[in-house]
């Protein structure tokens, strides 16, 4: 692990630096610190006092993009953001596929345990970062103490994207690409190609026509923050099927796993965004090791 010190001189004059690049105001402490994942280099903050929770961004989302919700979490819980590969502060890399990804997510937790913290963190994901949250807990049952998943690790019955949609969906992901290039060098950036983002959604159908088999891995709290027009407003055509099977799979995953909690918000699939005050306060009064 080593210490980003650009990130704490950001901070300005008025802050206190003490080891380990930890900035302390008054009664708050920032500390922002870079963990080497391969040839990654993967962006940490850390800032907030109470319950650990660890807040994992989604594809096409940074810890900057996430810096309201983050912010009300912070009020009462110790909240550590990061970025992953290709994303904000993040390095670029030479692949972006589900397990690279999984595997930043893995070394953020590492390194959290080697901190030595007071209690098992609660692990929060939104979209993609909701899937990786889900793999890591079925795979590391006791480093976690519970999980939030926000709008994704849905084992939705069929896959999103069909051979006859994929043209749709290309295109869709060609204009996000270019509006990315205003965020170039910026903690908002997202440096991976509409291609790649394409690829990444593919994958993740099937991880997700797989989760399932994850879910019945973790023993521990499970809430689930979701929304009820995922893909947009809508009564017919397109947008209707994709809300209908977000719809369905959540279904599919409660029936087999009744004890998992659901909060359906009245949002599309930006909710982390438009909903932060809300998810934020569902998250405070989860049940089990999700309140502080």
């Amino acid at each position: 692990m080593t210490t980003d010190t650009r990130a704490i001189e950001a901070a300005g004059p008025r802050a206190a630096y003490g080891e380990h690049g930890v900035m302390e105001r008054g009664d708050r402490t920032m500390r922002h610190f870079t963990i080497q994942h391969g040839s990654v280099t993967i962006p940490v903050s850390r800032h907030g006092r109470g319950r650990t929770l660890v807040l994992c961004p989604g594809l096409n989302s940074t810890q900057a993009d996430l810096r309201e919700l983050a912010g009300l979490l912070r009020r009462d819980h110790d909240v550590v953001t990061f970025d992953l590969r290709g994303h904000g502060l993040a390095s670029a890399a030479d692949r972006y596929s589900f397990e690279d990804f999984l595997g930043d997510l893995v070394a953020v937790m590492a390194e959290l345990g080697n901190l030595g913290l007071p209690a098992a963190p609660v692990l929060v994901g939104y979209s993609l970062g909701a899937d990786l949250a889900v793999h890591y807990a079925s795979e590391h049952p006791d480093s976690i103490a519970g999980l939030v998943l926000i709008d994704g690790a849905n084992p939705v019955p069929e896959p999103f994207i069909t051979e006859a949609v994929l043209p749709e969906f290309r295109a869709m992901w060609e204009d996000p690409a270019m509006r990315q290039e205003a965020e170039r060098g910026t903690a908002r950036q997202v440096l991976l190609t509409a291609q790649e983002i394409l690829d990444l959604n593919l994958e993740i159908d099937v991880v997700r026509s797989e989760i399932l088999d994850r879910y019945r891995k973790i023993d521990r709290p499970i809430s689930m923050i979701m929304s009820t027009s995922m893909a947009g407003d809508g009564g017919e055509g397109q947008v209707s099927r994709l809300n209908q099977h977000w719809r369905a799979g959540v279904e599919r995953l409660v029936r087999e796993q009744p004890h998992i909690a659901t909060t359906w918000l009245d949002a599309d699939h930006g909710l982390v965004f438009t909903h932060a005050r809300d998810i934020a306060e569902i998250i405070r009064r989860a049940p089990g090791p999700a309140t502080s």
